[in-house]
């Protein structure tokens, strides 16, 4: 139950909110009703009071007639049909049909109207109903919608552009058209407006300028109200061309529109027809009256009025222009036509409204004007900025080149489609030039056109600057994608390409944008064949074959286009070339006539239009051929029936050209009348006469201008008529306007062109402003130029860096150190140069090359001035200057380097003059040149390098003091040490190079070695260790150790002045880095220096342990080092304050390495005397062989041992032979061979028992030499004991030998000369002693083994027998027992 009343309780709830929402709407309906009413009350009770309004003026008596007429009533005076109709709207006003927004607009319009077109209502009630015709407009009466619209807007057009204002004064008429301007605006924004036909429109515009025109003479505000009217009307019509459909009657050349398409309301028609009035009026002339005569003079007022309203047109209309045909062809034709004549010959308030009219022509249509802005440039902008132009004009022409290179594509867009086309100018190139020239400083302070021309070139750099690195870095975004290369430099031009044909921009880009530099290249070698030419026409033609201009065989077009477009060719040696009866001459003569466009030109004009391009030969035969030439072509291309034959055209031609020179030579006396002229030419035309009104012109035309027929080569400097046409012409087959984004290698190419002027103009600025925005702005350029050099102009880079490195005032060979310091301190300009320059050097290394010399110059000034930090070489990251360097902003970053307030807050802060300069010379990271320098490409790391060290030996640098001069090659050498370890992966590349020019600077007249070779060890042995520590000396161990022993043979005092450095540097080597050293250069360099500066009592001690250290670990012994390492050894131990525990040490050691040769000798090293070295394979393994030889390094060690034995000590001497015996001993196994054993026996044993004897003999005859005799004897006594002792040991092998008789004879013989060895004055010897027992164990020994026997095949044993018998008598029967044979 509850349920149930619930549901029913919601029921009604739910009937109660529809009746609630039904009873809203119905109050809703009834108040739109009442507010319709009251609306449509309101309106008719505003168009009362209008009627009302109008007939109470109308009524208004005249003062005069009143008086004269008292009983006559207003009324009376007046059309009863205009009163009529007033009265019967006024009867209809409050009894409506139907709403007035459906009620035809004529009703409550036309009484309104017609009133205003009376002739008989005065000018106050005609100003009264032009103000209700507003009001109607305003309210918004009716609107394209409401029936009867378009009749009614179009009627109130007529009606108020037809106002008659005959009984009126000029105050009431000026209020009155006052009215009709609001008025006519009021309908152009009337929703209604679309209904408009094309002519009302336009007399709608034609009625408001007539307007202006007649403010002119009245009052200020009448002007200035007229001329706002206009420019709001052409707002509106223009608004909605973008949304104009394109008619296919536009496509046609007639002028008129199809009947349909006025229906639909105002379009393009009245579009166009504006447009041309707008154009025309820039033909407006002014009467002018002075000293009583009347002459035509330029309406300035009116061109500009004009080209501010054409500028309105072209911002509105946008790019839509372009689908409609008419309005371009006006466009391309009569406006640009109007613009580039009268761009010369006005004001500069014209000029910079057509440069701005221009620009958004630009903007928007520049696919189709191509021509049209050659032209502007050509014969505007770039002939008014030539000197000789008013200076008013000429800061136009600069600022309006400005403004086109502000624009984001125009200078890549300009260079691509005239400077790389050989058929145009080159406008950017010329445009760049000319801001050069104006912006190039001609006195102390720069004019406001030269600051201003400078913006505009420093507009241009940072435009190719910024874009780029921008094209860079978003190439290296492409993942996976190859960055385009800039290069190659210069482009090379492979095979024939015709160079007047263009390839059209395709989707490969790059092979597009290769065509177009290819393209450039043609030009300047098209330019450069034409200077040819000109001195010789047979080397011109010929060049053009050899730079593949023109094809093999040739091609009569390609000449013909040289011909017609290389400027400054001598037009004389052409019109011979044209004229020459040769069959390929006539091919040339034609396609070149070819070239011309005579389509809608008259006779007149198109032969002076061709007579300009060269100069008509002077036989009668060749002339012929040229004149038949351009007859065939111009009756080709003529647009009337006006010739009737070739013939006609060409007989007719000749004419022209006699009567050319009957008018202007000056020889003829009696002239030709115009009479003659026509008389002269009857029946010329097919059998007929030419217009006799033709001919009359013709004949005026050349008598007061004369045919151009001079031979000047000068360029055109005025745009004619025929020259616009012909211009017309050629757009209508020329490719349009190429449109074209930035490219790295345009960029470069576009700089290249003008980065002469450009360095000059950045660097002149620079050295003559004091202006601080001006020099940074100037820095900035800087920056920008040193971006865009890096890719493939480093000689531009150099040449910058050059011209600013003079402003540092470091580089004045005449000041001396504190003039430069002063000059460097108390001026911002150096600074700022300083700071520029190494800036430029930290960011863009990699291309610089000629220029580090003058950086290097710089560098060395500082260091002289005290300027540079105590440590220059600071560790930078390497990562943050290669970004930096990619940096488009580093530029802007440095103008807060370097400015006044900078300047002032430093002196805030109470710092000292020496602390500023400090201050900058940081920031300048000048160290981080060198020490990230890994980057540098290898000819600017060579060009660096060689810089350095040609400073740091003197050439082109001017010491003061010994002291300066030895900071300053220390200082290089810091930097060349810094520069190879930062590139110590390649160092094997650039090092040798730097050996060459240390080689060269050796042979410099005025060469120092000294302190250059001192600080160049020092600083190559800092580096060898730090490239051993690093693991980096691989591969350039050689190199280096190579520079370092021509600096010790430079000059040999530095191993002693620089001993100790030396001695620890190499001591260092041996001790930490034995395993890295592998070359025989390296151990030869670094042992010799051992030797060599250990040998001073202050670092003996450190040099032998050194050596011991080394020797003591077998493993720091190898093939490579051992015979250094035994050099070493002698080199100490023959030094005559050296310790004897010392030698005997360095002795043991020696000794015990022949357990080492025995180790290498199995290993598999084979004595070069065996069979196995004779038969060898290879050249390589015969060398590895003989210099590894394990046989060899022992005769080394053991001559090193001999040589030692005698040495002056005798502890010495003793060990050293003990040492011998040891050596021998333990290389037993080394010398198995019969070979290799003889040899060392000869070689160092034998030749040790000869020394020493002989030494001992030497001894022997001195005075008080007793005790060094004996000393000697007992040297030599060991030595013979070892002799016999290792002849034993030995003995198997040596037997073994062919030469063994020899080798026992040897033996026998030195026994002998020990036996009776005398020592004069000192007594006997005691060898005698010694030398029997040696004989009989040598000789028991061979009988024992058999080798001595005396059935033997040779006769060893006699010749024993008799030595033994001449030797030691005694011993004969002892050791012979058997006598000298067995019978």
């Amino acid at each position: 139950m509850t349920h149930l009343m619930l549901s029913v309780l919601l029921l009604f709830q739910r009937l109660g909110a529809a009746l609630s929402d039904q009873r809203k709407m119905d109050n809703m309906e009834e108040d739109e009703d009442k507010k319709s009413k009251r609306k449509q009350l309101g309106l008719s009770c505003m168009l009362n009071t209008e009627v009302g309004a109008v007939l109470a003026v109308i009524r208004q008596p005249n003062p005069g007639m009143y008086h004269h007429h008292l009983h006559h009533h207003p009324d009376d005076n007046y059309d009863a049909s205009v009163l009529q109709s007033l009265k019967s709207l006024r009867a209809l006003l409050f009894n409506p049909q139907q709403e007035w927004r459906m009620t035809d607009p004529s009703v409550y319009v036309s009484p309104f109207l017609d009133v205003i077109q009376s002739d008989d209502i005065p000018a106050t009630a005609t100003a009264v109903a032009l103000q209700s015709v507003l009001k109607i407009l305003r309210l918004g009466m009716f609107d394209e919608k409401t029936p009867g619209a378009r009749d009614v807007i179009n009627s109130a057009v007529t009606a108020i552009t037809g106002c008659r204002l005959e009984k009126t004064n000029p105050v009431a008429e000026d209020a009155v058209m006052m009215r009709i301007l609001h008025v006519l605006t009021a309908i152009m924004r009337h929703r209604a407006s679309v209904l408009l036909t094309d002519q009302s429109v336009c007399i709608v515009v034609n009625t408001c300028f007539q307007v202006v025109r007649q403010s002119a003479n009245r009052g200020d505000l009448l002007q200035r109200t007229a001329r706002y009217t206009m420019h709001e009307l052409v707002q509106i019509i223009y608004s909605r061309f973008p949304d104009i459909e394109v008619k296919d009657w536009e496509n046609s050349e007639s002028d008129t529109e199809e009947d349909g398409y006025m229906e639909s309301g105002y379009g393009i028609g009245s579009a166009i027809d504006i447009f041309h009035f707008l154009c025309s009026l820039m033909n407006v002339m002014d009467i002018v009256e002075s000293d009583g005569m009347s002459y035509p003079a330029t309406d300035e007022n009116t061109k500009v009025f004009a080209l501010y309203l054409i500028n309105s047109c072209i911002e509105l209309s946008g790019d839509s222009i372009g689908k409609h045909p008419k309005l371009l062809r006006m466009i391309q034709d009569d406006l640009f036509h109007h613009l580039i004549y009268y761009g010369v010959s006005s004001s500069p308030l014209i000029l910079s409204m057509i440069s701005s009219t221009v620009l958004n022509l630009y903007h928007f249509l520049r696919r189709s004007i191509r021509l049209q802005l050659e032209a502007f440039f050509s014969f505007v902008l770039l002939r008014v900025a030539f000197p000789g132009s008013p200076f008013g004009l000429q800061e136009v022409a600069v600022e309006a080149m400005i403004n086109f290179c502000r624009q984001p594509c125009f200078i890549t867009e300009a260079y691509v489609n005239y400077d790389c086309d050989p058929t145009f100018r080159n406008v950017f190139e010329e445009v760049c030039k000319v801001l050069c020239k104006y912006a190039f400083p001609t006195g102390a302070l720069l004019t406001s056109i030269q600051v201003q021309a400078f913006e505009g070139l420093a507009i241009i750099f940072h435009y190719i600057a910024d874009r780029i690195d921008k094209d860079e870095d978003d190439e290296e975004d492409k993942e996976g994608s190859k960055s385009r290369s800039c290069g190659p430099y210069p482009v090379e031009i492979t095979e024939y390409r015709p160079f007047w044909e263009e390839q059209p921009k395709g989707e490969d880009i790059n092979s597009w944008i290769d065509y177009v530099r290819v393209r450039k290249v043609q030009k300047r070698k098209i330019l450069i064949a034409g200077s040819h030419y000109n001195r010789d026409d047979r080397k011109g033609l010929e060049y053009l074959k050899i730079t593949k201009l023109i094809s093999d065989p040739p091609n009569a077009k390609a000449y013909a286009y040289f011909f017609r477009y290389t400027p400054k060719l001598d037009k004389t040696t052409i019109g011979e070339f044209l004229g020459d009866p040769d069959v390929f001459h006539v091919q040339v003569l034609k396609e070149f006539t070819n070239t011309f466009e005579f389509t809608g030109m008259n006779l007149d004009s198109s032969l002076r239009t061709y007579l300009e391009s060269f100069r008509l030969p002077g036989e009668s035969q060749k002339i012929q051929r040229v004149v038949e030439a351009f007859s065939d072509r111009f009756y080709d291309q003529q647009s009337s029936d006006l010739f009737a034959s070739k013939d006609a055209v060409m007989i007719f031609c000749y004419s022209i050209i006699m009567l050319n020179t009957d008018q202007h030579n000056p020889q003829v006396k009696k002239r030709m009348t115009e009479e003659d002229f026509i008389k002269n030419n009857r029946s010329i035309n097919g059998g007929n006469d030419l217009p006799r009104e033709y001919l009359c012109e013709l004949f005026q035309s050349i008598s007061t201008n004369a045919l151009s027929l001079d031979d000047s080569a000068g360029p055109v400097v005025e745009m004619n008529p025929n020259r616009w046409v012909q211009l017309i012409n050629r757009s209508k087959i020329m490719q349009p306007f190429i449109l074209c984004d930035f490219d790295r290698s345009l960029g470069r190419d576009m700089f290249a062109a003008i980065a002469g002027p450009s360095v000059a103009t950045v660097a002149a600025v620079f050295e003559h402003c004091d202006e601080e925005e001006v020099l940074h702005e100037c820095i900035e350029a800087l920056f920008s130029i040193a971006r865009i050099a890096q890719y493939g102009l480093e000689d531009t880079l150099d040449e910058l860096l050059c011209s600013f490195c003079k402003f540092t005032t470091l580089l004045n060979p005449y000041a001396s150190a504190e003039e430069t310091l002063y000059a460097f301190s108390h001026d911002m300009k150096p600074k700022m140069a300083i700071l520029a320059v190494f800036n430029i050097a930290n960011a863009f290394k990699d291309s610089i090359k000629g220029g580090w010399r003058t950086i290097i110059d710089c560098l060395l000034k500082l260091k002289r001035l005290k300027l540079l930090p105590q440590s220059v070489m600071e560790t930078e990251n390497p990562s943050s200057n290669s970004e930096q360097s990619k940096n488009p902003g580093m530029n802007t970053k440095f103008g807060n380097l370097m400015s006044m307030e900078s300047v002032e807050e430093a002196l805030n802060l109470g710092l000292s003059e020496f602390e500023q300069n400090m201050a900058i010379i940081q920031q300048c990271r000048i160290g981080s040149i060198f020490s990230t320098s890994l980057t540098l490409p290898e000819d600017s790391l060579l060009n660096l390098g060689r810089c350095i060290i040609f400073a740091a030996a003197g050439k082109g640098q001017k010491f003061s003091t010994p002291v300066e001069e030895e900071e300053t090659v220390g200082f290089c050498w810091e930097l060349i040490s810094s520069m190879a370890l930062a590139n110590a992966h390649r160092l094997s590349t650039f090092w040798p190079y730097y050996h060459e020019y240390l080689l060269e600077v050796s042979q410099f007249p005025l060469f120092s070695p000294i302190p250059f070779s001192e600080k160049a060890i020092i600083s190559l042995m800092k580096m060898c260790l730090k490239l051993l520590a690093s693991d980096q000396m691989e591969g350039s161990e050689e190199l280096i150790f190579k520079s370092i022993i021509l600096m010790w043979r430079m000059e040999k005092e530095i191993l002693d002045t620089c001993c100790e450095f030396l001695l620890h540097s190499a001591s260092r080597m041996i001790t930490e880095y034995p395993s890295k050293l592998h070359t025989h250069l390296g151990w030869m360099s670094v042992l010799h220096l051992l030797s060599s500066t250990g040998r001073h009592p202050e670092t003996y001690d450190h040099g032998v342990e050194t050596l011991l250290q080394l020797m003591s670990d077998r493993n720091n012994i190898t093939r490579t080092n051992y015979t250094y390492c035994i050099d070493c050894a002698f080199a100490f131990v023959a030094l005559r304050n050296s310790r004897v525990e010392k030698n005997v040490k360095i002795m043991d050691l020696l000794a015990e390495s022949a357990t080492l040769l025995v180790e290498w000798y199995k290993g598999g090293y084979s004595d070069p005397g065996s069979s196995i070295g004779s038969n060898g394979g290879s050249t390589l393994i015969e060398e590895s062989s003989r210099i590894y030889n394990p046989i060899s390094f022992f005769q080394r060690l053991g001559e090193s041992l001999k040589k030692t034995s005698l040495a002056r000590r005798e502890e010495v001497r003793n060990h050293a032979v003990a040492s011998l015996e040891r050596s021998f001993i333990l290389a037993e196994e080394l010398l198995a061979t019969p070979t290799s054993c003889i040899n060392s026996f000869y070689n160092v044993i034998f030749a040790m028992v000869d020394d020493l004897h002989e030494k001992m003999l030497q001894y022997s005859r001195r005075e008080n030499a007793e005790r060094e005799t004996r000393s000697m004897e007992g040297t030599l006594k060991i030595a013979m004991q070892v002799l016999a002792d290792m002849y034993l040991l030995f003995l198997k092998p040596i037997s073994e030998s062919n030469n063994f008789r020899t080798f026992w004879l040897g033996i026998l013989r030195r026994m002998d000369t020990c036996m009776k060895a005398e020592l004069g004055e000192y007594g006997e010897s005691k060898l005698p002693d010694v030398i029997p027992d040696l004989l009989r164990k040598m000789v028991m020994s061979m009988k024992e083994k058999e080798i001595l026997k005396i059935t033997g095949e040779d006769d060893l044993w006699e010749t024993t027998f008799y030595q033994i018998q001449w030797i030691a008598p005694a011993l004969t029967d002892d050791l012979f027992p058997e006598g000298i044979n067995a019978s």
